[in-house]
């Protein structure tokens, strides 16, 4: 039977969708292998997903076969760590040739980022009871793969100092604490020049998370478009729907594409693979209608429809 298309617009009253184009894996701080996470989209009737792990695209040859044999639609993708202004901004690369050219040699710098960030924080956990916190971080994660400050939260909770993840972000992790460290990530243009030159869509990941005023993440939303950046994600998880509806203004005016997803890492918690708030009626184009993704989107007639609606591939 044929795989259901996306549609080329955001019409009529918001309804769910099917697709959810951000999700973590065991790949990198997600708690599902990458097989196991596309079984559970399946369960929850998605038609069309991405994985996205950090700055890493170990996960998706497991995630495509096992798409292959449950008849969902897998774009390969990764969620790339950036410095923009002092702050940590991610991009998501949806990359449908997956990794070629200059991120190639991105991911490989950003994977000894990451191993010199997780020293670091292994060391100013230590100082704040944690002992062998690397070796019990490593514990957590289960594999030799980079590892992350989920990784480092389960730790904490597994050691009996806080209760939940949650609070071992909001003691140890989070923005300003101990085991926030600031590593050495590209510039976000930077990122952006590898995805596109990896045939890629480069989407800015969460832009309300950041807590910026309007008026900043307008420049930021600026400073992506310039560095080609083609995309930015409406709605990430849940989110207050008039700051959606602002968002979706703003994305309008710069004519950059609207993206979706859950930023899902674990079950059991508030969010699930297609679990996020609905999109709200707007004119601004969903990514999939970008040329580069026309054969994630659909047969001949959507590619068709999707250059008409995307042709200026920045």
């Amino acid at each position: 039977m044929p795989m259901p298309s996306l549609p080329a617009r955001f019409e009529g009253e918001p309804e769910p969708l099917s697709v959810d184009l951000h999700m973590h894996s065991t790949a990198s701080d997600g708690a599902l292998a990458p097989a196991a996470l596309v079984a559970l989209c399946k369960a929850r009737g998605l038609t069309h997903m991405a994985l996205t792990d950090h700055d890493t695209l170990a996960g998706v040859a497991e995630a495509a076969a096992a798409a292959g044999r449950e008849g969902l639609t897998l774009i390969p993708g990764t969620e790339l760590s950036t410095r923009w202004r002092g702050h940590n901004i991610h991009v998501v690369g949806l990359l449908p040739e997956g990794a070629r050219g200059a991120l190639v040699q991105g991911l490989a710098a950003q994977a000894e980022a990451r191993e010199q960030r997780a020293h670091k924080i292994a060391e100013r956990l230590e100082k704040v009871g944690l002992a062998d916190a690397l070796a019990r971080a490593r514990e957590e994660a289960g594999s030799e793969r980079p590892l992350g400050r989920p990784d480092f939260a389960r730790a904490l909770v597994a050691a009996g100092l806080v209760p939940d993840i949650a609070t071992a972000f909001k003691k140890h992790l989070g923005d300003g604490k101990a085991g926030d460290v600031k590593s050495h990530w590209p510039e976000l243009g930077e990122a952006v020049a590898w995805v596109l030159d990896a045939g890629g869509v480069a989407v800015l990941a969460h832009p309300l998370r950041h807590g910026l005023t309007r008026r900043k993440r307008g420049l930021l939303l600026d400073a992506f478009r310039e560095a080609g950046g083609q995309a930015a994600e409406l709605v990430s998880g849940f989110q207050n729907p008039d700051a959606t509806r602002d968002l979706a203004r703003q994305l309008q005016e710069r004519e950059l594409l609207a993206s979706v997803g859950s930023d899902f890492h674990f079950p059991g918690g508030h969010l699930a693979p297609g679990s996020m708030s609905p999109v709200p009626r707007t004119a601004t184009p969903p990514v999939w209608t970008h040329p580069r993704l026309a054969g994630f989107a659909g047969g001949p007639a959507e590619a068709d429809a999707a250059r008409a609606l995307a042709s200026h591939d920045r």
